[in-house]
């Protein structure tokens, strides 16, 4: 029969890697705090409090029942291995066996959490796509573009929450405003962020053509305290009430609710109309200044925090981070990674998790490289 012990010992090894990683000793000290927390009658009464109260509980007790779970597998493949042994029993090796294949694949995927190490990598995601060069080509893939993240999103058990939506001449979206809300959400997403092209046979296009459309990706934190980190001058802001347009909501195309907020020393344009009044839209506004605000005074302190907050990036050939080609072949290939596949189909249902992983792993191999 063979021998499990090597399998044995290397899973015992990831596990005290996870055990540092998940910082499992802080965590067990923490879950008892946030139990009395989380039981305390007025709770509620601060509803922000509440929610980072429930959110920090919710994820403490995730961690520590995955570590715990993994050690209870490990223990469970040693004793049926021993089992196994004293009675000489295939099955029971096999059984054995198979637990070590899928306590592997666990550890795998949890090895992914030691590549967020950004202090807003848990988060949730604010998210934009616009489209770029290629006329109607380009605003029909900027489209296709946010239905991937959409779907990407709620296969993860994602919430998504559309802000502002700005239609396209002929087709598609000129721009699209989103918050992805889950746990990692910019974690995950940050290996998205910039320029994604596409190759196709156009439907625009009478002569049924190739064509080339850019679309972009821009990605910043949700910080929930944004506001309290920065000062915003009135002066300073131009605010423009408009129509909403697009797949905004039961009130959009009734009132000129929508509002679109520019800061004048940086340029920064920020629009919502998705909620139910002018005033709520502008509060949202400014929620999202202020988050890109924050993040643009840490561009400019940290050099290595240039890509968390967004680089510009030129929407057209040549800067593009990953391309989708459906004709003359089929491949979807990241410029980074290097990671190809030859299943644009499945790509652009929202299965973007080998990509995402592929560029955690890159970064952290050009991390790694660079000192």
């Amino acid at each position: 029969m063979a021998d499990l012990s090597d399998d044995i010992t290397r899973l015992r090894a990831e596990l005290a890697e996870a055990d540092d990683y998940l910082r499992v000793n802080e965590l067990r000290s923490r879950l008892p705090q946030l139990e009395t927390e989380m039981g305390r009658p007025d709770l509620w009464d601060d509803l922000d409090r509440a929610r980072q109260i429930q959110t920090e509980f919710t994820s403490v007790k995730e961690d520590l029942d995955l570590y715990d779970h993994l050690a209870e597998g490990i223990d469970e493949v040693e004793t049926l291995r021993d089992l196994a042994e004293e009675e000489d029993d295939p099955d029971t090796l096999l059984e054995a066996a198979d637990l070590v294949r899928s306590l592997t694949d666990e550890f795998a995927a949890l090895e992914l959490r030691a590549l967020f190490t950004g202090e807003y990598d848990e988060g949730d995601a604010v998210c934009e796509v616009h489209s770029g060069a290629g006329g109607t080509d380009a605003q029909d893939w900027a489209q296709m573009l946010f239905e991937m993240y959409k779907r990407w999103a709620d296969k993860r058990g994602f919430s998504i929450e559309v802000t502002e939506w700005q239609e396209g001449q002929e087709a598609g979206v000129s721009s699209v405003g989103f918050t992805i809300r889950g746990r990692h959400a910019y974690g995950l997403l940050q290996s998205e962020r910039g320029v994604h092209r596409l190759v196709r046979i156009s439907p625009f296009d009478s002569q049924a053509r190739r064509h080339t459309a850019f679309a972009s990706f821009s990605l910043w934190p949700d910080i929930p305290d944004a506001a309290d980190q920065v000062q915003i001058d009135d002066k300073d802001l131009r605010v423009d009430v408009f129509r909403s347009s697009g797949a905004g909501g039961q009130h959009v195309n009734t009132t000129d609710s929508a509002v679109r907020i520019t800061h004048l020393p940086t340029g920064i344009v920020v629009s919502c109309q998705n909620e139910r009044s002018q005033h709520q839209n502008k509060d949202r506004c400014m929620q999202m200044l202020s988050i890109r605000l924050v993040e643009l005074e840490r561009q400019k302190r940290e050099a290595e925090l240039a890509a968390a907050a967004g680089a510009s990036l030129s929407t057209e050939w040549g800067s593009q981070i990953r391309s989708y080609v459906l004709q003359p072949y089929q491949q979807v290939k990241d410029e980074r990674s290097g990671l190809t596949s030859g299943n644009p189909e499945g790509i652009l249902d929202g299965a973007v998790d080998p990509f995402i992983e592929a560029w955690l792993r890159w970064r952290r191999a050009n991390a790694n490289t660079a000192h």
